[in-house]
Protein backbone atom coordinates (compact mmCIF):
# COMPACT_ATOMS: atom_id res chain seq x y z
CA UNK A 1 0.00 0.00 0.00
CA UNK A 2 1.00 3.25 -0.70
CA UNK A 3 0.29 6.73 -0.14
CA UNK A 4 -0.96 8.06 -2.76
CA UNK A 5 0.66 11.80 -4.46
CA UNK A 6 -3.19 12.82 -4.93
CA UNK A 7 -3.76 12.31 -0.86
CA UNK A 8 -0.47 14.51 -0.38
CA UNK A 9 -1.55 16.74 -2.42
CA UNK A 10 -4.90 17.50 -0.91
CA UNK A 11 -2.90 17.69 2.58
CA UNK A 12 -0.73 20.25 1.07
CA UNK A 13 -4.09 22.93 0.15
CA UNK A 14 -6.00 21.83 3.52
CA UNK A 15 -2.53 23.22 5.13
CA UNK A 16 -2.13 26.25 2.72
CA UNK A 17 -6.14 27.22 3.57
CA UNK A 18 -6.93 25.97 7.02
CA UNK A 19 -7.69 28.89 8.92
CA UNK A 20 -5.42 30.04 11.92
CA UNK A 21 -5.71 32.62 14.75
CA UNK A 22 -2.47 33.59 13.48
CA UNK A 23 -1.40 37.62 13.81
CA UNK A 24 0.18 39.85 11.68
CA UNK A 25 3.75 39.49 10.72
CA UNK A 26 3.23 35.53 11.00
CA UNK A 27 5.10 34.01 7.17
CA UNK A 28 2.25 31.84 5.29
CA UNK A 29 4.85 29.69 2.94
CA UNK A 30 8.37 29.81 4.37
CA UNK A 31 10.76 29.98 1.51
CA UNK A 32 13.36 27.63 3.01
CA UNK A 33 11.36 25.07 2.02
CA UNK A 34 9.80 25.69 -0.90
CA UNK A 35 12.42 23.27 -3.16
CA UNK A 36 12.41 20.32 -0.26
CA UNK A 37 11.38 17.32 -1.76
CA UNK A 38 12.19 13.65 -0.42
CA UNK A 39 11.44 10.00 -0.68
CA UNK A 40 13.86 8.86 1.19
CA UNK A 41 12.27 7.31 5.10
CA UNK A 42 15.53 8.64 6.80
CA UNK A 43 14.58 12.79 6.11
CA UNK A 44 11.25 11.59 7.66
CA UNK A 45 13.22 10.18 11.17
CA UNK A 46 15.86 13.39 11.04
CA UNK A 47 12.14 15.97 10.66
CA UNK A 48 10.96 13.91 13.17
CA UNK A 49 13.70 14.70 15.59
CA UNK A 50 13.87 18.26 14.63
CA UNK A 51 10.23 18.33 15.05
CA UNK A 52 10.34 17.07 18.87
CA UNK A 53 13.14 19.27 19.61
CA UNK A 54 11.24 22.70 18.29
CA UNK A 55 8.04 21.12 20.24
CA UNK A 56 9.73 21.66 23.11
CA UNK A 57 9.10 25.51 23.92
CA UNK A 58 11.98 27.76 24.72
CA UNK A 59 12.38 28.86 28.47
CA UNK A 60 11.55 32.19 29.79
CA UNK A 61 12.99 32.62 33.15
CA UNK A 62 13.63 29.56 33.41
CA UNK A 63 10.04 28.25 32.89
CA UNK A 64 8.90 26.63 29.61
CA UNK A 65 7.60 30.33 27.70
CA UNK A 66 3.80 29.61 26.65
CA UNK A 67 3.38 33.56 26.14
CA UNK A 68 1.18 34.83 23.27
CA UNK A 69 4.19 36.20 22.22
CA UNK A 70 5.91 33.66 21.65
CA UNK A 71 3.93 31.67 20.12
CA UNK A 72 3.48 34.04 17.36
CA UNK A 73 7.52 34.04 17.01
CA UNK A 74 7.71 30.66 16.50
CA UNK A 75 4.99 29.88 13.98
CA UNK A 76 6.63 30.22 10.81
CA UNK A 77 9.19 27.62 12.19
CA UNK A 78 6.48 25.37 12.68
CA UNK A 79 5.05 25.94 9.53
CA UNK A 80 8.30 25.39 7.88
CA UNK A 81 8.10 21.88 9.46
CA UNK A 82 4.29 21.19 8.22
CA UNK A 83 6.11 21.69 4.54
CA UNK A 84 8.89 19.70 4.94
CA UNK A 85 6.38 17.06 6.14
CA UNK A 86 4.39 17.34 3.26
CA UNK A 87 7.64 17.37 1.07
CA UNK A 88 8.44 13.77 1.67
CA UNK A 89 6.94 11.42 -1.02
CA UNK A 90 5.75 8.36 0.60
CA UNK A 91 5.34 6.54 -2.45
CA UNK A 92 6.22 3.12 -2.89
CA UNK A 93 7.37 2.96 1.35
CA UNK A 94 6.33 -0.09 3.23
CA UNK A 95 3.05 0.60 5.19
CA UNK A 96 5.22 0.69 8.68
CA UNK A 97 6.86 3.89 6.98
CA UNK A 98 3.41 5.25 5.81
CA UNK A 99 2.10 5.05 9.25
CA UNK A 100 5.31 6.59 10.66
CA UNK A 101 4.18 9.58 8.28
CA UNK A 102 1.03 9.79 9.67
CA UNK A 103 2.24 9.54 13.38
CA UNK A 104 4.11 13.04 12.68
CA UNK A 105 1.57 14.34 10.52
CA UNK A 106 -1.13 13.98 13.49
CA UNK A 107 1.67 15.39 15.82
CA UNK A 108 2.03 18.52 13.96
CA UNK A 109 -1.82 18.98 13.59
CA UNK A 110 -2.26 18.67 17.48
CA UNK A 111 0.57 21.45 18.20
CA UNK A 112 -1.61 23.51 15.35
CA UNK A 113 -5.17 22.50 17.47
CA UNK A 114 -3.55 23.49 20.61
CA UNK A 115 -2.85 27.17 19.48
CA UNK A 116 -6.11 27.81 17.39
CA UNK A 117 -8.98 25.90 19.43
CA UNK A 118 -7.45 24.38 22.77
CA UNK A 119 -5.01 26.42 24.19
CA UNK A 120 -4.70 25.08 27.67
CA UNK A 121 -1.85 27.75 28.82
CA UNK A 122 -4.52 30.37 28.36
CA UNK A 123 -8.17 28.22 28.93
CA UNK A 124 -7.29 25.83 31.95
CA UNK A 125 -5.39 26.22 35.35
CA UNK A 126 -4.47 22.57 35.71
CA UNK A 127 -2.17 22.83 32.68
CA UNK A 128 0.17 24.59 35.63
CA UNK A 129 0.23 21.73 37.71
CA UNK A 130 4.01 20.93 38.14
CA UNK A 131 4.56 18.49 40.76
CA UNK A 132 3.66 15.05 40.00
CA UNK A 133 3.25 12.13 42.37
CA UNK A 134 2.64 8.95 40.62
CA UNK A 135 3.81 7.54 37.52
CA UNK A 136 0.92 7.26 34.46
CA UNK A 137 -0.54 3.93 33.62
CA UNK A 138 -0.57 5.20 30.09
CA UNK A 139 2.80 6.70 28.16
CA UNK A 140 2.58 9.95 28.87
CA UNK A 141 0.25 12.02 31.85
CA UNK A 142 -3.51 12.03 30.81
CA UNK A 143 -4.48 15.13 29.38
CA UNK A 144 -2.60 18.60 28.57
CA UNK A 145 0.62 18.73 30.44
CA UNK A 146 3.47 21.35 30.95
CA UNK A 147 6.74 21.07 29.70
CA UNK A 148 8.55 21.91 33.13
CA UNK A 149 6.88 19.59 35.12
CA UNK A 150 8.64 17.44 38.59
CA UNK A 151 8.41 14.11 38.52
CA UNK A 152 8.41 13.70 42.16
CA UNK A 153 7.67 9.55 41.79
CA UNK A 154 10.86 9.56 40.23
CA UNK A 155 13.14 10.44 43.28
CA UNK A 156 14.38 8.48 46.15
CA UNK A 157 14.91 9.61 49.21
CA UNK A 158 17.39 10.15 50.90
CA UNK A 159 18.32 11.81 47.59
CA UNK A 160 21.55 11.48 46.05
CA UNK A 161 24.23 14.42 45.55
CA UNK A 162 22.95 14.12 41.44
CA UNK A 163 18.72 13.92 42.97
CA UNK A 164 19.09 16.56 44.93
CA UNK A 165 20.88 19.24 42.57
CA UNK A 166 18.03 17.80 39.88
CA UNK A 167 15.11 18.16 42.38
CA UNK A 168 16.68 21.71 42.96
CA UNK A 169 16.45 23.06 39.39
CA UNK A 170 13.11 21.36 39.10
CA UNK A 171 10.97 23.11 42.00
CA UNK A 172 12.72 26.47 40.60
CA UNK A 173 10.47 26.39 37.97
CA UNK A 174 7.17 27.10 39.67
CA UNK A 175 8.03 30.80 40.94
CA UNK A 176 9.01 31.91 37.77
CA UNK A 177 6.52 29.51 35.46
CA UNK A 178 3.50 31.12 38.20
CA UNK A 179 4.36 34.64 37.25
CA UNK A 180 3.68 33.69 34.16
CA UNK A 181 0.68 31.70 34.49
CA UNK A 182 -1.00 34.65 35.42
CA UNK A 183 -0.17 36.87 32.19
CA UNK A 184 -1.05 33.58 29.84
CA UNK A 185 -4.97 32.67 31.75
CA UNK A 186 -7.13 34.77 29.83
CA UNK A 187 -9.57 32.46 29.06
CA UNK A 188 -13.16 32.30 30.25
CA UNK A 189 -13.90 28.47 30.31
CA UNK A 190 -15.61 28.70 33.45
CA UNK A 191 -15.51 24.51 34.52
CA UNK A 192 -12.05 24.33 33.43
CA UNK A 193 -10.90 27.46 35.63
CA UNK A 194 -13.03 26.53 38.64
CA UNK A 195 -12.06 22.53 38.53
CA UNK A 196 -8.75 23.09 37.72
CA UNK A 197 -7.94 25.03 40.70
CA UNK A 198 -8.05 21.98 42.73
CA UNK A 199 -5.14 20.39 41.14
CA UNK A 200 -2.96 23.47 42.06
CA UNK A 201 -4.30 23.44 45.86
CA UNK A 202 -3.67 19.88 45.97
CA UNK A 203 0.01 20.85 44.77
CA UNK A 204 0.37 22.76 47.87
CA UNK A 205 -0.48 20.09 49.92
CA UNK A 206 2.24 17.71 48.05
CA UNK A 207 5.05 20.70 48.63
CA UNK A 208 4.25 20.54 52.44
CA UNK A 209 4.26 16.86 52.89
CA UNK A 210 7.66 17.09 50.50
CA UNK A 211 9.17 19.20 52.67
CA UNK A 212 7.62 17.38 56.20
CA UNK A 213 9.79 14.50 54.83
CA UNK A 214 12.74 12.85 57.32
CA UNK A 215 15.09 13.38 54.10
CA UNK A 216 14.80 16.94 53.43
CA UNK A 217 13.41 18.81 56.10
CA UNK A 218 17.31 19.55 57.60
CA UNK A 219 18.36 20.81 54.43
CA UNK A 220 18.00 24.52 54.80
CA UNK A 221 18.44 25.23 50.78
CA UNK A 222 15.96 22.54 49.80
CA UNK A 223 13.54 23.85 51.77
CA UNK A 224 13.96 27.33 51.22
CA UNK A 225 13.21 26.29 47.45
CA UNK A 226 10.32 24.26 48.60
CA UNK A 227 8.89 26.95 50.60
CA UNK A 228 9.11 29.44 47.82
CA UNK A 229 7.04 27.41 45.49
CA UNK A 230 4.32 26.63 48.27
CA UNK A 231 4.21 30.67 48.48
CA UNK A 232 3.84 30.64 44.18
CA UNK A 233 1.46 27.43 44.32
CA UNK A 234 -0.90 29.25 47.68
CA UNK A 235 -0.03 32.98 45.68
CA UNK A 236 -1.55 31.15 41.95
CA UNK A 237 -4.34 29.62 44.12
CA UNK A 238 -5.39 32.90 45.38
CA UNK A 239 -5.46 34.82 42.33
CA UNK A 240 -7.63 31.97 40.36
CA UNK A 241 -10.24 32.34 42.66
CA UNK A 242 -10.43 36.07 42.68
CA UNK A 243 -10.15 35.46 38.55
CA UNK A 244 -12.90 33.04 38.71
CA UNK A 245 -15.79 35.19 39.56
CA UNK A 246 -15.48 36.76 36.24
CA UNK A 247 -15.41 33.41 33.95
CA UNK A 248 -18.25 32.59 32.38
CA UNK A 249 -17.92 31.09 29.27
CA UNK A 250 -18.02 27.36 27.81
CA UNK A 251 -15.26 24.57 28.74
CA UNK A 252 -16.29 22.40 25.76
CA UNK A 253 -14.73 22.79 21.98
CA UNK A 254 -18.05 22.16 19.96
CA UNK A 255 -18.82 19.05 17.73
CA UNK A 256 -16.95 20.65 14.92
CA UNK A 257 -14.08 20.77 16.82
CA UNK A 258 -14.15 17.59 18.61
CA UNK A 259 -14.47 15.57 14.94
CA UNK A 260 -11.52 17.52 13.49
CA UNK A 261 -9.57 16.94 16.55
CA UNK A 262 -10.32 12.76 17.24
CA UNK A 263 -9.63 12.54 13.47
CA UNK A 264 -7.08 14.71 12.17
CA UNK A 265 -5.24 14.08 16.01
CA UNK A 266 -5.83 11.30 17.67
CA UNK A 267 -6.83 9.41 14.11
CA UNK A 268 -10.02 7.93 15.30
CA UNK A 269 -11.96 7.53 11.81
CA UNK A 270 -15.68 9.08 13.06
CA UNK A 271 -17.33 11.99 14.26
CA UNK A 272 -18.93 13.13 17.63
CA UNK A 273 -22.14 11.73 16.41
CA UNK A 274 -20.53 8.38 15.45
CA UNK A 275 -19.45 8.37 18.77
CA UNK A 276 -22.05 9.11 21.01
CA UNK A 277 -24.00 6.41 18.60
CA UNK A 278 -21.32 3.97 19.35
CA UNK A 279 -21.69 4.74 23.36
CA UNK A 280 -25.16 4.75 23.34
CA UNK A 281 -24.88 1.26 21.81
CA UNK A 282 -22.30 0.21 24.13
CA UNK A 283 -24.11 1.38 27.42
CA UNK A 284 -27.20 -0.61 26.52
CA UNK A 285 -25.59 -3.74 25.58
CA UNK A 286 -23.78 -3.51 28.86
CA UNK A 287 -26.72 -3.55 30.70
CA UNK A 288 -28.72 -5.93 28.82
CA UNK A 289 -25.29 -8.18 29.37
CA UNK A 290 -25.55 -7.59 32.77
CA UNK A 291 -29.29 -8.51 33.62
CA UNK A 292 -28.89 -11.63 31.59
CA UNK A 293 -25.78 -13.07 33.66
CA UNK A 294 -27.21 -12.19 36.36
CA UNK A 295 -30.25 -13.91 36.22
CA UNK A 296 -27.81 -17.15 34.75
CA UNK A 297 -26.08 -17.07 37.88
CA UNK A 298 -29.48 -16.33 40.23
CA UNK A 299 -28.57 -19.37 41.72
CA UNK A 300 -25.18 -19.59 42.20
CA UNK A 301 -23.45 -18.12 45.78
CA UNK A 302 -23.01 -14.03 45.87
CA UNK A 303 -19.47 -12.92 45.43
CA UNK A 304 -18.06 -12.34 48.99
CA UNK A 305 -15.50 -9.24 49.14
CA UNK A 306 -12.20 -9.25 50.51
CA UNK A 307 -13.09 -7.78 54.76
CA UNK A 308 -8.99 -7.64 55.81
CA UNK A 309 -5.64 -6.95 54.96
CA UNK A 310 -5.39 -10.61 55.02
CA UNK A 311 -7.91 -11.53 52.59
CA UNK A 312 -7.14 -8.79 50.33
CA UNK A 313 -3.60 -9.96 49.67
CA UNK A 314 -4.52 -13.79 49.67
CA UNK A 315 -7.46 -12.49 46.67
CA UNK A 316 -4.81 -10.30 44.90
CA UNK A 317 -2.01 -13.00 44.29
CA UNK A 318 -4.51 -15.40 43.62
CA UNK A 319 -5.74 -13.40 41.05
CA UNK A 320 -2.69 -12.23 39.21
CA UNK A 321 -1.36 -15.82 39.08
CA UNK A 322 -4.50 -16.53 37.32
CA UNK A 323 -4.40 -14.05 35.14
CA UNK A 324 -0.83 -14.95 34.25
CA UNK A 325 -1.52 -18.68 33.72
CA UNK A 326 -4.23 -18.30 31.89
CA UNK A 327 -2.64 -15.72 29.25
CA UNK A 328 0.30 -18.02 28.87
CA UNK A 329 -1.71 -21.35 28.98
CA UNK A 330 -4.17 -20.54 26.73
CA UNK A 331 -2.39 -18.96 24.18
CA UNK A 332 -3.76 -15.49 24.19
CA UNK A 333 -0.70 -13.82 24.16
CA UNK A 334 3.11 -14.42 24.73
CA UNK A 335 3.83 -13.67 28.19
CA UNK A 336 7.35 -12.13 28.85
CA UNK A 337 9.05 -12.88 32.02
CA UNK A 338 8.38 -9.13 33.07
CA UNK A 339 4.27 -9.33 32.52
CA UNK A 340 4.27 -10.82 36.79
CA UNK A 341 6.43 -8.29 37.94
CA UNK A 342 4.81 -5.55 36.34
CA UNK A 343 1.55 -6.66 37.46
CA UNK A 344 2.19 -7.15 40.78
CA UNK A 345 3.59 -3.67 41.47
CA UNK A 346 0.25 -2.92 41.03
CA UNK A 347 -1.69 -5.48 43.29
CA UNK A 348 -3.20 -2.52 45.65
CA UNK A 349 -4.10 -3.34 49.64
CA UNK A 350 -7.50 -3.33 51.56
CA UNK A 351 -9.58 -0.33 51.70
CA UNK A 352 -11.96 -0.38 54.17
CA UNK A 353 -15.42 -1.43 52.25
CA UNK A 354 -16.99 3.02 52.92
CA UNK A 355 -14.12 4.45 51.67
CA UNK A 356 -13.93 2.36 48.10
CA UNK A 357 -14.19 3.83 44.93
CA UNK A 358 -15.53 2.70 41.54
CA UNK A 359 -12.65 0.55 40.66
CA UNK A 360 -12.02 -0.50 44.39
CA UNK A 361 -15.47 -2.45 44.92
CA UNK A 362 -15.04 -4.82 41.92
CA UNK A 363 -11.75 -5.38 42.63
CA UNK A 364 -12.01 -6.47 46.64
CA UNK A 365 -14.89 -8.85 45.17
CA UNK A 366 -12.50 -10.45 41.92
CA UNK A 367 -9.12 -8.49 41.22
CA UNK A 368 -8.83 -10.01 37.48
CA UNK A 369 -11.28 -7.61 35.56
CA UNK A 370 -9.34 -4.84 36.59
CA UNK A 371 -5.81 -6.59 36.25
CA UNK A 372 -7.16 -7.55 32.82
CA UNK A 373 -7.36 -3.24 32.41
CA UNK A 374 -3.75 -3.20 33.87
CA UNK A 375 -2.47 -4.96 30.47
CA UNK A 376 -1.37 -0.99 30.86
CA UNK A 377 1.29 -2.07 32.41
CA UNK A 378 2.57 -4.52 30.19
CA UNK A 379 2.51 -2.38 28.03
CA UNK A 380 4.86 0.07 29.59
CA UNK A 381 7.30 -2.47 30.78
CA UNK A 382 7.91 -3.39 27.45
CA UNK A 383 8.35 0.51 26.36
CA UNK A 384 11.04 0.61 28.94
CA UNK A 385 12.65 -3.46 28.19
CA UNK A 386 12.02 -3.61 24.50
CA UNK A 387 11.33 -0.18 23.13
CA UNK A 388 10.47 0.01 19.59
CA UNK A 389 13.10 0.10 16.48
CA UNK A 390 10.77 3.02 15.19
CA UNK A 391 12.61 6.35 16.72
CA UNK A 392 8.85 8.00 15.78
CA UNK A 393 7.08 5.20 18.08
CA UNK A 394 10.19 4.65 20.82
CA UNK A 395 8.89 6.64 23.22
CA UNK A 396 5.01 8.88 24.01
CA UNK A 397 3.51 10.07 21.48
CA UNK A 398 2.21 13.64 21.99
CA UNK A 399 -1.02 14.98 22.47
CA UNK A 400 -2.38 11.13 24.38
CA UNK A 401 -2.81 10.31 20.47
CA UNK A 402 -1.75 6.49 22.36
CA UNK A 403 -5.70 6.69 24.13
CA UNK A 404 -7.68 4.53 21.61
CA UNK A 405 -4.68 2.10 21.66
CA UNK A 406 -3.55 1.82 25.15
CA UNK A 407 -7.44 2.92 26.66
CA UNK A 408 -9.30 1.14 24.14
CA UNK A 409 -6.93 -2.00 24.22
CA UNK A 410 -6.79 -1.65 28.03
CA UNK A 411 -11.10 -1.91 28.08
CA UNK A 412 -11.22 -4.29 25.49
CA UNK A 413 -9.17 -6.99 27.05
CA UNK A 414 -11.32 -7.09 29.79
CA UNK A 415 -14.14 -8.42 27.81
CA UNK A 416 -12.47 -10.68 25.16
CA UNK A 417 -10.26 -12.04 28.14
CA UNK A 418 -13.96 -13.07 29.65
CA UNK A 419 -14.89 -14.10 26.39
CA UNK A 420 -11.42 -16.43 25.92
CA UNK A 421 -12.46 -18.19 29.19
CA UNK A 422 -11.08 -16.58 32.19
CA UNK A 423 -13.91 -16.70 34.45
CA UNK A 424 -15.02 -20.69 33.82
CA UNK A 425 -14.27 -20.67 37.38
CA UNK A 426 -15.99 -18.21 38.66
CA UNK A 427 -19.29 -16.95 36.43
CA UNK A 428 -19.69 -14.34 38.70
CA UNK A 429 -16.86 -12.41 37.59
CA UNK A 430 -18.53 -11.68 34.94
CA UNK A 431 -21.10 -9.30 36.18
CA UNK A 432 -18.28 -7.29 37.19
CA UNK A 433 -16.84 -7.27 33.64
CA UNK A 434 -19.93 -6.00 32.35
CA UNK A 435 -20.74 -3.23 35.24
CA UNK A 436 -17.02 -2.05 33.82
CA UNK A 437 -17.98 -1.85 30.39
CA UNK A 438 -21.29 0.33 31.55
CA UNK A 439 -19.18 2.61 33.86
CA UNK A 440 -16.96 3.69 30.88
CA UNK A 441 -19.79 4.10 28.04
CA UNK A 442 -21.46 6.35 30.50
CA UNK A 443 -18.93 8.72 31.27
CA UNK A 444 -17.70 8.72 27.74
CA UNK A 445 -21.17 10.01 27.00
CA UNK A 446 -21.46 12.40 29.51
CA UNK A 447 -18.03 13.98 28.33
CA UNK A 448 -19.29 14.11 24.84
CA UNK A 449 -22.13 16.42 25.53
CA UNK A 450 -19.85 18.25 27.87
CA UNK A 451 -17.71 19.10 24.54
CA UNK A 452 -20.83 19.74 22.62
CA UNK A 453 -21.78 22.30 25.63
CA UNK A 454 -25.00 20.10 25.29
CA UNK A 455 -24.49 19.69 29.24
CA UNK A 456 -22.30 21.08 32.63
CA UNK A 457 -19.86 19.06 33.84
CA UNK A 458 -21.69 18.54 36.24
CA UNK A 459 -24.25 16.91 34.05
CA UNK A 460 -22.47 15.26 32.38
CA UNK A 461 -21.13 13.61 35.68
CA UNK A 462 -24.61 12.78 36.39
CA UNK A 463 -24.87 10.57 33.25
CA UNK A 464 -21.94 8.86 34.43
CA UNK A 465 -23.08 8.30 38.05
CA UNK A 466 -27.05 7.71 37.25
CA UNK A 467 -25.61 4.80 34.16
CA UNK A 468 -23.20 3.01 36.59
CA UNK A 469 -25.09 -0.08 37.54
CA UNK A 470 -25.16 -1.09 41.52
CA UNK A 471 -24.52 2.63 42.06
CA UNK A 472 -21.03 1.89 42.07
CA UNK A 473 -19.91 5.64 41.13
CA UNK A 474 -21.93 7.24 44.02
CA UNK A 475 -19.46 6.22 46.50
CA UNK A 476 -16.65 8.12 46.25
CA UNK A 477 -17.48 12.02 44.22
CA UNK A 478 -13.53 12.36 43.93
CA UNK A 479 -13.28 9.59 40.91
CA UNK A 480 -16.46 11.35 39.05
CA UNK A 481 -14.97 14.52 39.38
CA UNK A 482 -11.43 13.58 38.69
CA UNK A 483 -12.42 12.01 35.38
CA UNK A 484 -15.08 14.63 33.99
CA UNK A 485 -12.75 16.84 34.44
CA UNK A 486 -9.84 15.17 32.45
CA UNK A 487 -11.98 14.20 29.87
CA UNK A 488 -13.26 17.77 29.49
CA UNK A 489 -9.32 18.57 29.33
CA UNK A 490 -8.35 16.55 27.17
CA UNK A 491 -11.24 15.88 24.16
CA UNK A 492 -11.79 12.27 23.29
CA UNK A 493 -9.86 10.85 26.09
CA UNK A 494 -13.67 9.96 27.58
CA UNK A 495 -14.39 8.13 24.98
CA UNK A 496 -11.68 6.51 23.76
CA UNK A 497 -12.08 3.70 26.60
CA UNK A 498 -15.04 2.54 24.36
CA UNK A 499 -14.22 3.74 20.61
CA UNK A 500 -10.88 2.61 21.04
CA UNK A 501 -12.70 -1.29 21.91
CA UNK A 502 -14.68 -0.51 18.96
CA UNK A 503 -11.71 -0.22 17.11
CA UNK A 504 -9.64 -2.83 17.96
CA UNK A 505 -13.02 -5.12 17.41
CA UNK A 506 -12.72 -3.97 13.93
CA UNK A 507 -9.23 -4.69 13.66
CA UNK A 508 -9.14 -8.19 15.24
CA UNK A 509 -12.16 -9.27 12.73
CA UNK A 510 -10.44 -7.95 9.54
CA UNK A 511 -7.17 -9.72 10.85
CA UNK A 512 -9.46 -13.29 11.66
CA UNK A 513 -11.45 -13.22 8.28
CA UNK A 514 -8.56 -12.27 6.31
CA UNK A 515 -6.60 -15.48 8.39
CA UNK A 516 -9.78 -17.40 7.49
CA UNK A 517 -9.63 -16.29 3.95
CA UNK A 518 -6.41 -17.70 3.69
CA UNK A 519 -6.88 -20.85 5.47
CA UNK A 520 -5.05 -20.28 8.29
CA UNK A 521 -6.27 -21.29 12.29
CA UNK A 522 -7.05 -17.79 14.13
CA UNK A 523 -5.21 -17.52 17.87
CA UNK A 524 -5.62 -14.20 20.08
CA UNK A 525 -1.36 -14.72 20.81
CA UNK A 526 -0.76 -14.09 16.66
CA UNK A 527 -3.15 -11.36 16.78
CA UNK A 528 -2.19 -9.89 20.20
CA UNK A 529 1.93 -10.26 19.49
CA UNK A 530 1.02 -8.27 16.42
CA UNK A 531 -0.62 -5.83 17.98
CA UNK A 532 1.92 -5.41 20.52
CA UNK A 533 4.90 -5.22 17.78
CA UNK A 534 3.46 -2.09 16.26
CA UNK A 535 3.85 0.07 19.98
CA UNK A 536 1.79 2.40 21.14
CA UNK A 537 0.12 4.04 17.92
CA UNK A 538 -3.35 4.21 17.35
CA UNK A 539 -5.63 1.53 16.62
CA UNK A 540 -6.36 2.82 13.37
CA UNK A 541 -2.84 2.94 12.28
CA UNK A 542 -2.31 -0.46 13.90
CA UNK A 543 -5.35 -2.07 12.05
CA UNK A 544 -3.67 -0.70 8.27
CA UNK A 545 -0.56 -1.75 9.17
CA UNK A 546 -2.12 -5.49 10.65
CA UNK A 547 -4.04 -6.30 7.73
CA UNK A 548 -2.60 -3.92 4.63
CA UNK A 549 -6.22 -2.20 4.06
CA UNK A 550 -6.07 1.70 5.06
CA UNK A 551 -10.38 1.63 4.19
CA UNK A 552 -11.62 2.08 7.39
CA UNK A 553 -9.59 5.99 7.12
CA UNK A 554 -10.61 7.04 4.39
CA UNK A 555 -12.82 9.55 6.58
CA UNK A 556 -9.26 10.79 7.22
CA UNK A 557 -6.71 10.26 3.94
CA UNK A 558 -10.14 11.44 1.90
Amino acid sequence: MKTTNLILSFLFVLLLSCKTDKKEGATESPTTTQNFTSNDYQDLVALFKEWRTFENPPLLDGAPDYTAETFEKRWPTFKELQFKLQAIDTTNWSVENQVDWMIVWAEMNGYDFNQRVLQPWVRDPAFYKVVWTAKSDVPAHEGPTNHGTTELWTYTFPLSTEERTKLLSDLKVIVPFYTQAKQNLTGNARELWITGIRDIKNQSEVLTELKENDAVTNDAELVKVIDEAITATDDLVSWLETESESKTGPSGIGKDNYTWYIQNVHLVPLTWEDEVMILKRELARAWTALKLVEHNNRNLPELVDADSPEAYDKMADASAKSLINFLEQQDIVTVKPYFDSALREHLGEFIPKEKRNFFSIGEHYDARPLYSHFYHWFELARMDLEPHKSEIRKGPLLHNIWDSRNEGTATAVEEMFMQAGLYNDSPRTKEIVYIMIAQRAARGLGSLYAHANEMTMEEAGGIHSEYTPRGWMKTEKELLIFEQHLYLRQPGYGSSYITGKYLLEAALADYARLQELEGKPFTPKDFFDTLNSMGNIPISLGHWQMTGSKEHLKTITE
